[in-house]
């Protein structure tokens, strides 16, 4: 593009307006290739030159980095984590191909001081940072995954004027990940350990770690006993979880759906892998981002909850609570019946802001892409985006993409790529192209015929429980009334 500057030496050149000078530099993708490219089609021989910026946004001091190859094909794909990613073998090969890439580092305060609207403003400032030094892209794709993923869909909400596409990767919309998170442990606390706390977890030190602890016990001891193992099923039903998605030594294979035993002891490992714990501490993130507490239960049926679920769970249920002699609809009322927790109205207030969460609305086209097995973002919340998409008139700019593999971000190169691929041609024609599992792995296998891809049809829950869109009551923070808040 004419507007691309080429340049051969390593420089300092100054950014307009009030963005700090940035770093730019020469360099060469060879060596970082042949380490990095194995799998990866014409990569490892490929001689690539590309220019770097590399710096801090003023203000703030979010860290970022662009790249912009010389054979630049017009394209910029924007993650917010770059930084980090840049020498991934998805990344460099994006690079050989011809995309221009940039990004953020996250920020060192993120645990404490989490905020999805300012992570897109920093990104929207690279934005601004590339195309004075680089010129207006032909087009732009915002890509990410996790709170990445997060912020893409945030993109395509309401920075059309900034994007053309956004793909999001096992991605959370945060006040419906968290609620979802908080039902299945609604569940276990009610039934299992009426003692011990789901909200208010501290993020850090020994009181989350004495708190696991005991979490850790109630679940061992009930995984022991029938009634301990029907009710742990029940809360991974009505919280909508997966069943298969441990990690580490709560890794299991995926189970046969039809095979109640096998995937009992499935969820039961799901469990272990999101007990609270100095590792697990994306939900408790989020209360502390908020000024009060932001998860909330009242004016909700559990029973209604658990007709919403998993069909293949819900029979699992019910087998397993008659090889207890558990009463189902006993424990139901049970549930129903235990204290419920409410939001504070300053955190729901928080969270109602564009930005941080999502409305279903995306302007540009979106592509959603997930794994079934993900234990920390669970596939039912794509379905329930989807559906609020459609509702809302939106659904000619989404499609869904799902994967066959448990773990959190664990996506092969090849998916990736053919993610992107599928939004190239979304872009090119103004149509979707066959989304399909098969067609999917097909062009995987193209793309990257040396990697694995499983791309797979997934059935879903009957509906997804806790979609949520901010009232004006919510953004004004009224909390007069919580009680038809879902």
């Amino acid at each position: 593009m004419d507007s691309y500057p080429r340049r051969t030496t390593c420089a300092r050149a100054g950014v307009a307006g009030p963005l700090k000078a940035s770093g730019i530099r020469r360099l060469s993708a060879t060596g970082l290739a042949i380490a990095a490219f194995a799998g990866l089609p014409g990569t490892a021989v490929a001689q690539q030159d590309y220019t770097e910026v590399r710096d801090t946004l003023p203000v703030r001091e979010t860290a970022y980095l662009i790249r912009v190859p010389d054979n630049w094909n017009g394209t910029l794909i924007s993650d917010l984590d770059y930084r980090r990613a840049a020498d991934s073998p998805t990344y460099l090969h994006l690079l050989e191909q011809g995309f221009a890439l940039s990004g953020t580092l996250r920020r060192d305060d993120r645990l404490r001081n989490y905020d999805p609207a300012h992570e897109i403003h920093d990104l929207v400032a690279v934005l601004d940072v590339f195309e004075t030094r680089f010129g207006k892209p032909a087009r732009t794709v915002q890509y990410g995954c996790s709170g990445g993923g997060n912020v893409a869909t945030g993109m395509a909400e309401i920075h059309p004027d900034r994007i053309d596409g956004a793909i999001s990767a096992d991605s959370p919309t945060s006040p419906w990940f968290t609620n979802s998170h908080l039902d299945g442990f609604f569940v276990l606390k009610a039934l299992i350990a009426p003692e011990l706390p789901i909200v208010d977890l501290p993020l850090e030190g020994p009181e989350i770690g004495e708190i696991g602890a005991a979490w850790l016990e109630a679940i061992d001891n009930a995984q022991r006993t029938p009634e301990g193992r029907a009710r742990i099923a029940l809360a991974v039903t009505i919280g909508q979880w997966p069943a298969w998605g441990g990690v580490g030594e709560a890794a299991v294979p995926e189970p046969d759906p039809n095979d109640a035993a096998a995937l009992q002891e499935a969820m039961y490992h799901g469990v272990l892998a999101v007990l609270p714990s100095p590792t697990t501490f994306g939900h408790s993130m989020l209360e502390h981002a908020a000024p009060g507490q932001l998860r909330w239960n009242t004016g909700i049926d559990y029973r209604e909850f658990y007709a919403n679920g998993d069909e293949s769970h819900k029979t699992a249920v019910e087998a397993l609570y008659d090889d207890a002699g558990l009463d189902l609809g006993t424990d139901l009322e049970t549930v129903n019946a235990f204290p419920r927790i409410a939001a504070d109205a300053a955190a729901v207030k928080w969270w109602s802001s564009p930005g941080r969460t999502h409305v279903g609305e995306p302007k540009v086209p979106l592509l959603r892409i997930n794994n079934n097995g993900d234990i920390l973002v669970y596939p039912s919340l794509v379905q329930g985006y989807a559906d609020l998409v459609r509702e809302n008139g939106y659904g000619e700019l989404f499609r869904s993409l799902f994967v066959r593999r448990s773990g959190h971000c664990t996506f092969t190169p090849a998916e990736i790529l053919t993610a992107i691929e599928i939004m190239m041609q979304r872009l090119d024609t103004g149509v979707w192209p066959e989304t399909d599992p098969d067609a999917l792995n097909e062009l995987a296998a193209s793309l990257d015929p040396d990697r694995p891809s499983d791309f797979y049809e997934f059935s879903g829950v009957t509906r997804y429980n806790r979609t949520w869109v901010p009232a004006a009551r919510d953004f004004l923070g009224n909390a007069s009334d919580q009680s038809d808040r879902q």
